[in-house]
């Protein structure tokens, strides 16, 4: 669900436009504003042609808009779109258009119209689109380009929490004795780890509701996340981290290919952030693998560790799809709200 956002989102005054998926609540946050979000039914609002009848050669302009959605499709030959948007066609034939909007509960709704091409025989839109398998792109030394926009992921996706890469490690991290204070516990009244707007480290990241975005050339690899404005620019040109890095929210990335497979290295974190329910110290370690291994689709695998919270390394893995109907992710602002109580007259 893609909605402009100008509210309060657990302790944030944000404007943006999110994607809000009604399965997957903010981990670790409040998650009541989203949750409400997802309950609202969608609309089309407007699809219209603009002209409605041109001659052969000639293009006519496609716009729409829809309020809530879950999913858009514009058919034939055009697939997922934005919520809000146009496109300009240029049909050799008098053609249909159908406007698709799937939204909660399992809705469908659709609108078409017709660009007339006047002495042709018209063509109906189908009711899917079939589109060709495309195979993964790659740059010009040979490594898959993980460029694009991607759709976040939450906790669980494809076995997170795992305690380690193999398949029989138990579920989880494990604590060391003493460590149990690293282990974040929330109060009814506690706003979550979104309210004070500061950076999410690690897999944290990649479980708001927004998309973040890959830019990828010969000596570098640069992940935007829309949520909350963050960015990571990991050399991979055979970089080394500093001998003893200054800690930072996101810590110091270096990355390197490991055949198809980035392997982001990252250390000089600061104990500011938590990472899957659980706080810890500069001594974090992590250590990331992105696969791309069809052209839809992110495999994501971060594993962490640190001496002083941990017994051994953890693994968490999420996998991501890729937004073909965006170019670029929004602009988020967001606001830290201490004390927020006063906007709801309490």
């Amino acid at each position: 669900m893609r909605l402009r956002l100008i509210t309060l989102v657990a302790g944030c005054i944000s404007t943006a436009f999110a994607q809000v998926t009604p399965a997957t609540p903010n981990p670790g946050g409040s998650s009541t504003a989203y949750q409400q979000a997802a309950r609202l039914p969608a609309r089309i609002t407007s699809f219209k042609a603009q002209p409605e009848t041109i001659r052969p050669g000639q293009s006519a302009t496609l716009i729409w808009a829809t309020e809530n959605p879950s999913g858009v499709t514009l058919d034939p030959g055009i697939g997922r779109v934005t919520p809000r948007g146009s496109r300009q066609v240029s049909p050799k034939v008098t053609t249909t258009y159908t406007l698709t909007v799937r939204g909660p509960n399992n809705t469908v709704l659709t609108k078409t119209v017709t660009v007339t091409v006047p002495g042709t025989q018209p063509v109906a839109a189908p009711s899917g689109t079939e589109t060709a398998k495309k195979e993964v792109p790659r740059t010009a030394d040979g490594h898959p380009d993980l460029s694009g926009v991607y759709n976040f992921g939450g906790f669980g996706g494809g076995g997170a929490g795992r305690g380690g890469r193999g398949g029989n490690a138990p579920a989880g991290p494990v604590l060391k004795p003493g460590a149990e204070k690293f282990r974040v516990v929330r109060g009814p009244n506690d706003a979550g780890k979104t309210a004070d707007c500061m950076p999410l480290a690690g897999p944290d990241a990649f479980g708001v509701p927004y998309q973040f975005q890959v830019v990828q050339s010969p000596n570098f690899v640069i992940i935007l996340h829309e949520y909350p404005g963050t960015h990571r620019i990991i050399p991979t040109n055979g970089a080394m981290h500093p001998v003893d890095p200054d800690p930072t929210w996101l810590g110091d990335s270096v990355g390197r290919w490991e055949g198809d497979t980035l392997v982001v290295d990252t250390v000089g974190f600061n104990d500011k952030t938590e990472i899957g329910g659980y706080k810890h110290t500069e001594a974090l370690h992590m250590v990331e693998r992105f696969r791309r291994p069809d052209y839809d689709t992110l495999q994501y695998e971060a594993t962490l560790e640190d001496p002083n919270v941990f017994e051994k390394p953890w693994t968490l893995t999420r996998t991501f799809s890729l937004r073909p109907d965006l170019t670029k992710i929004d602009e988020f602002v967001c606001e830290n709200n201490r004390d927020y109580t006063k906007l709801f007259g309490k």
